[in-house]
């Protein structure tokens, strides 16, 4: 549930607005009236709680529910006790994150996560150089180098680090401990606690003594709208940038070498390692887990399959898995023939 001290909603609201807010269609008008207080799952619900059923297999067992109101299908309908109210829509979950939006905009908006202080805490340092626009928030335990930009709206939490030279947009959420060096960072950006950008890649040669170091001359470029969870880093670019395409969106703790150009609208997975001079597409998913050998060059539309190991390119618009991957119907066949395999070897030591 959402925890009023955390989450304080923006309003509340009735049946019948959130149908409107939905688009969708409240199948008894005369509960439109009927007040709702929280969202809430299933299992969580209550007479004052708005839930979402999406899919007849999320159907079964509703005999007990209890719910202010429910966003579900046209199929779903008769799943669903008379005393709930049913809006109607196509999309539930959608329409269900949406009005969640709406209602506890602190959620989501990273600028709001700071509560209602602004400007700049006598706590940060800052450099005399830095270029920073009207609107921006600093917290105390900040730290800014040379040459610096920061746009207007954006948020710098506490105990981030920025280096020399960085570029920051408007509206953006820096979380707290963060660091930022050699980078670029366009509008809408949102760094989760913890994140690392810009040291510097794992480049080393063979000398006379040992393991030299490769210099890291490159920068990191990320564009708008880009999200990184907790804890990811994203190593600078050795010679060429390091390159995070617009909206995509990166869970916690992902590892991103240098060199590695992700296209827009990507979605990656915790705990993922993506090698060095890798090339990612639009529009392409990585499930938890997956490793991506270096100079591996991967098409747009693409998905791979939590824990795959990746060793080759793969073309647009393919769904690979296994370690090492390889194309999804392929690799279920190998699946299938090693479990009929063992039946049959099973079989014959019963048999003996």
């Amino acid at each position: 549930m959402a925890d009023p001290i955390f989450y304080e909603a923006l309003l509340n609201v009735t049946v019948g607005q959130i149908a409107d807010l939905a688009n969708g269609v409240l199948v008894d008008s005369s509960l439109a009236n009927r007040p709702v207080t929280r969202l809430a799952s299933l299992a969580d619900a209550g007479p004052d709680a708005l839930v979402f059923i999406d899919g007849k297999k999320n159907a079964q067992n509703l005999e007990g529910l209890k719910a202010a109101g429910v966003l579900c299908t046209d199929e779903v309908k008769p799943s669903i006790p008379k005393n709930v109210a049913i809006i109607v829509t196509r999309h539930p979950q959608q329409d269900f994150a949406a009005i969640g939006r709406a209602l506890y905009p602190r959620a989501v908006n990273a600028h709001l996560w700071s509560g209602d202080e602004t400007g700049i805490s006598p706590h940060a340092i800052i450099d005399p150089t830095a270029e920073i626009e009207a609107g921006v928030t600093i917290e105390p335990g900040v730290i800014i180098g040379k040459a610096v930009s920061i746009g207007a709206g954006t948020v710098i939490a506490a105990n981030v680090v920025i280096g020399n030279g960085c570029k920051i947009g408007r509206d953006c959420y820096i979380a707290p401990s963060c660091s930022v060096q050699y980078a670029f960072l366009g509008n809408r950006v949102l760094l989760h606690p913890g994140v690392r950008i810009g040291q510097d890649g794992f480049g080393y040669v063979p000398g006379k003594a040992g393991l030299d170091k490769m210099p890291q001359l490159g920068r990191v470029i990320i564009q708008d709208n880009v999200e990184i969870g907790a804890n990811t880093t994203v190593d600078r670019g050795a010679l060429a940038d390091t390159v995070i395409g617009e909206g995509t969106k990166i869970d916690n703790l992902v590892q991103i070498a240098h060199n590695v150009r992700i296209g827009r609208h990507c979605v990656i997975a915790a705990q993922c390692g993506i090698s060095g001079s890798v090339v990612l597409g639009d529009m392409t998913m990585l499930g938890g887990s997956v490793g991506i050998k270096d100079h591996v060059n991967i098409g747009s539309r693409v998905e791979i399959a939590a824990a795959s190991g990746v060793m080759n390119d793969i073309p647009d618009g393919e769904r690979w898995a296994g370690a090492p991957a390889q194309p999804f119907k392929q690799w279920f066949r190998e699946i299938a023939s090693v479990r009929a395999m063992s039946r049959t070897k099973k079989e014959s030591s019963s048999d003996e």
